[in-house]
């Protein structure tokens, strides 16, 4: 064995000794949950005649008559807060799961559904159906519409369009940028970093040479930084941005208060505009006294581009087409098919029509983030049947400063809790978490519904300064390296330093636009 293969046989079982030990952690925190007795207060509450903010079963006047009808049982108000107990575990032991990746996300996953069999917290056909919910189609839907998307090489040619109006630095701060994060609430803001990388490393090293430059590390960072901060601001657009959204839309469903896909839209486009050029400003302020190339023209380049790319092809049109079509159906129809319909019908086509196969989806949907949200549908059920998540939102309400229990600064709350926590684990896992808890939040502080979820929902796209929080930030930090020279050209440290601010400015814009702006102006069904 050589010595490159000891340290990297010494690197793996250290790796793996940190999962085993993480693995230890939630064992231990899962059995003492389980062994510690319930709270009193979690047994009062299971016992309470018609508890503000838990939908009761009907003829049923307490959360233990609710539990006892939905599972067919006679549990006294201690086994249904026992149940209560372990629902509280499983969402914690999964959303550190989730977050460190100890076991594979799929295991998780199916860990979840396992363990709401084991201790019979919902019954089985319950369990299934909860697996199973429109936004699990949804999400299947659109990482399958993204892989024909970049098969077809519509990728490439959106990435070409949206920089083509672009000449300079400032132009790109406030034209693209804006452009880009508008762009990223409709469509996958993953699949869009992923496609602007190249281009954009293509043109930073077209820019050096024509100035006679070995590295400008500075307008790398500038470029690569810049559209991850846009996409992450766009996250909120839509339901169709990203997966936490149809992590919430599946919520605000099980609380009885479904929102369509155009009034989220009306929530939430306005913040998406106000922030991307908030981004451009930071960025351009921050980046125009350090960057040594004297004239940045993206317009020459993406010229050279357009006459490479050519003609579109008769499946990228088509490929257009469908698109167009389900984003159309999600604005005009999403009520009457949902957001997963009309992204199962266009799987559909694509397939008919041959843009991809069944093997390319096999190859390219990644099923355990499907599996994840299916998971997280399942948990919210959990969470909201036995209780567990009134009695969590009491809970958080309580440790909370007197002026900050109810209205608006409870909604800040909630954007300083989830801001900080998306930056340590996925989006996606943030909003499953704690989507639940701060939705039971809701009557008891005398919210609406949709301003606490989407206060959570949005705040879970402001990862911007660690890689882990989002795919977009490790996508650009994995391919950020000279296209010549192969020399890393982003680091880590470059998120910190940037994103960091980036995220305090969000919240700050979110507050200040948001909650005491424009949605004060909006109607609140």
């Amino acid at each position: 064995m050589t010595p490159v293969e000891a340290v990297d046989e010494d690197g793996s079982r250290t790796r793996g000794d940190i999962k085993f030990g993480f693995l230890g952690v939630a064992t231990a925190f899962f059995l003492l949950v389980m062994l510690v007795p319930a709270p009193r207060s979690l047994v009062s509450m299971v016992s309470e005649e018609r508890p503000i903010g838990y939908q009761l079963q009907p003829g049923t006047a307490t959360i233990t008559e609710s539990v006892n009808k939905v599972l067919g049982t006679e549990l006294s108000p201690a086994d249904v807060a026992f149940k209560a107990k372990i629902m509280i575990a499983i969402l914690f032991a999964a959303a550190f799961l989730w977050g460190t990746e100890t076991i594979p996300l799929g295991a998780t996953d199916l860990l979840i559904g396992g363990l709401l069999y084991l201790f019979f917290i919902l019954p089985l056909d319950a369990i299934s159906k909860a697996y199973m919910k429109d936004a699990v189609f949804f999400i299947f839907g659109i990482l399958a519409i993204a892989v024909g998307v970049s098969k077809t090489g519509l990728d490439r040619r959106i990435g070409i369009l949206l920089l083509g109006r672009v000449k300079g630095i400032k132009s790109f701060c406030f034209v693209f940028l804006p452009l880009l994060a508008v762009s990223a609430g409709f469509l996958s803001e993953h699949a869009l970093i992923a496609i602007l990388v190249p281009v954009l490393l293509r043109v930073y090293r077209a820019m050096c040479d024509a100035h006679d430059l070995k590295q400008d590390r500075a307008l790398a960072v500038f470029l690569l930084l810049g559209i991850c901060f846009a996409a992450n601001q766009g996250g909120p657009g839509s339901p169709a941005a990203g997966g936490r959204n149809a992590i919430m839309v599946g919520y605000f469903r099980e609380f009885g208060r479904e929102i369509s896909f155009a009034q989220w839209v009306m929530y939430a486009m306005p913040f998406v505009l106000i922030m991307s050029f908030a981004v451009g400003a930071f960025m351009y302020f921050a980046f125009r006294r350090k960057i040594r190339v004297p004239n940045v023209d993206f317009s020459r380049f993406v010229r050279h581009e357009v006459g490479r790319i050519g003609r579109p092809s008769s499946r990228e049109i088509l490929m257009g087409i469908i698109l167009v079509t389900v984003i159309v159906l999600w604005i005009t129809s999403s009520r009457r098919f949902g957001l997963g319909g009309p992204c199962v019908f266009a799987v559909v086509l694509m397939m008919v029509f041959r843009i991809i196969g069944w093997k390319d989806i096999q190859n390219h949907v990644r099923f355990d983030v499907v599996g994840l949200y299916a998971a997280a549908c399942a948990m919210g059920v959990g969470l909201k049947v036995t209780g567990a998540s009134l009695w969590l939102a009491r809970a958080a309400v309580g440790i909370l400063p007197a002026s900050m229990q109810g209205g608006n600064w409870l909604l800040t709350a909630t954007s300083v809790m989830t801001g900080t926590m998306t930056n340590f684990m996925s989006d996606g896992a943030t909003v499953a978490s704690l989507g639940p808890v701060v939705l039971s939040m809701a009557p008891i502080a005398h919210v609406h519904l949709w301003k606490i979820g989407l206060a959570c929902s949005f705040s879970s796209s402001f990862a911007n300064a660690l890689i882990v929080g989002t795919p977009n930030n490790a996508i650009a930090y994995v391919g950020g390296t000279d296209p010549d020279s192969k020399e890393r050209l982003l680091r880590l440290k470059d998120f910190l330093i940037y994103g960091t601010p980036v995220t305090i400015l969000a919240m700050i814009v979110f507050w200040l636009a948001c909650i005491f702006g424009y949605w004060k102006l909006l109607p609140w069904n």
